[in-house]
């Protein structure tokens, strides 16, 4: 198994926290902190909409496929060499976005920094999961989400502070003194050698599994660029049926290529585990639950005369709510237990999109429905399905398993971003159309309740720690 150096019992955790929570945290700010910069962005390098969302597109596509390969390196060859090395990726991807002279050379830095982003959050579950007793998993790992909640709530107004005090430059650099001590630290304390024993190095010693980085790789391509509408047509010829078609036959190669692979990428044995199989679905639908977030600002700049400028600040109490369900939801793991946690969250949920489609409850009814979203979100993305991942999967595949619970999450937030648009539209657009995708959002919620009861249920008692 793996072992924490020389830090002995309780002082372990104590000391790894704060290594494992500032890592994910400078993660999950820069996907926060870069939405306003966007506008600058475009008018330094001359871009115009379609080229600026390379900004978010690559980092997206990059940070999810290289969860995958580094969760796959972290199972052979330890946690510490991985996350050491994923948080001095991001770190020279943010400095080579800073020193940038063209907007191709921005976006390729931007991509070295999503492949460093991509290793972070899984591994430090994986940290969690090898290192710190049950009784400590629910307030990590429920501290771990409240960073993304965090970086909601930090993450605009510092990037407003530092475009006008200094310059965009140093929305990018800021990454630089977090990632030094994040990696002065965590080379004193982060664990050394593998999970799983002689398992893991008898593992370690097979093949990379090139062909399913490949398969990966072309499949999350076409999924992201499809989805954010990077590629909408090709000399009159409309590409989505395309695309869709692309996306059925890359998944069917990538399942073909992972059957056979000795130590594959994305492995299909987890599949085979019925509360695995059950998690990766609800993590999809928590995706989509966290990203259908981003259009409220919609229906409250359409129905109740919200200024744009002014439209992120009626976030404010969902996002608050998101950290506060997160960490509470953390410590409430081992009272309530992941199955009644997760219930809970998207029930929430259900209940806040229904309720914030519904129009005439004016401005102050639309804030105060907002609040269940933010704590269904916080609930479900925080630590309950990571900690089912951590029971679940065999030790020698834990950063695997927290990777694909990264992969899902994120596919659920690309499709919520398609899918309410698309249904706003079909609705006629405007407020109206907005409040029949967010109905629609709040059936999904639901489906995504009754889909919980196939979890396993677990005795906890009101004596167990953790609180």
């Amino acid at each position: 198994m793996v072992t924490v150096s020389t830090l002995p019992g309780t002082l372990a955790p104590r000391r790894l926290m704060p290594v494992l929570f500032v890592g994910v945290f400078m993660a999950a700010l820069d996907t926060a902190i870069v939405g306003p910069a966007i506008p600058v962005l475009r008018s330094t390098f001359h871009v115009d909409n379609r080229e600026v969302g390379l900004i978010m597109s690559v980092f997206v596509l990059f940070s999810l496929c290289s969860t995958a390969l580094l969760a796959n390196l972290s199972d052979r060859h330890g946690r510490r060499p991985v996350y050491l090395g994923s948080v001095a990726c991001f770190a020279v991807g943010s400095l080579l976005i800073a020193l940038s002279p063209s907007f191709w050379m921005l976006i390729v830095s931007r991509a070295i920094q999503g492949i460093g982003a991509g290793g972070i959050t899984p591994t430090a579950s994986a940290v969690v999961g090898d290192t710190f007793p049950p009784d400590e998993r629910g307030k990590a790992l429920g501290l771990i989400g409240a960073t993304y909640g965090m970086a909601f709530v930090l993450g605009p107004p510092l990037a407003g502070l530092l475009m006008v005090a200094l310059s965009w430059h140093w929305i990018f650099l800021i990454n630089l003194p977090i990632a030094g001590i994040v990696l002065y630290l965590g080379a004193r304390v982060l664990p050394r050698g593998r999970s799983g024993g002689t398992r893991a190095t008898a593992k370690a010693a097979a093949p990379l599994d090139l062909a399913g980085i490949g398969a990966l790789f072309m499949l999350l391509s076409v999924f992201v660029f499809g989805l954010t509408g990077f590629v909408r047509e090709w000399e009159g010829v409309v590409l989505w049926p395309w695309l869709l078609g692309a996306v059925a036959a890359l998944t069917g190669l990538l399942v073909f290529v992972e059957r056979r692979a000795a130590q594959p990428m994305i492995p299909m044995s987890l599949f085979a585990n019925r509360q695995l199989a059950i998690t990766y679905a609800l993590a999809t639908a928590a995706g989509f639950g966290m990203g259908s977030v981003i259009f409220l600002t919609s229906i409250a700049t359409l129905a109740y005369r919200v200024a744009p400028k002014q439209a992120g600040f009626v976030l404010l109490p969902l996002v608050v709510a998101s950290m506060l369900g997160s960490m509470g939801a953390g410590r409430l793991l081992n009272r309530v237990g992941a199955r009644g946690l997760i219930q809970l969250g998207f029930l929430l949920m259900c209940v806040g999109y229904g309720a914030s489609s519904w129009l005439d409850a004016g401005l102050t009814g639309f804030l105060i429905a907002s609040v269940p979203v933010g704590l269904g979100v916080g609930i479900v993305v925080g630590g309950a399905l990571r900690s089912i991942a951590i029971d679940e999967a065999p030790a020698t595949l834990r950063a695997a398993a927290q990777g694909l619970i990264n992969i899902c999450t994120a596919i659920g937030s690309l499709l919520a971003a398609a899918a309410i648009s698309g249904l706003a539209d079909v609705g006629g657009g405007g407020a109206a159309g907005f409040a029949a995708a967010y109905r629609a959002v709040a059936v999904l919620m639901l489906a995504a309740l009754i889909g919980t009861l196939g979890l396993r249920y677990e005795r906890v008692g009101v004596g167990a720690a953790g609180g």
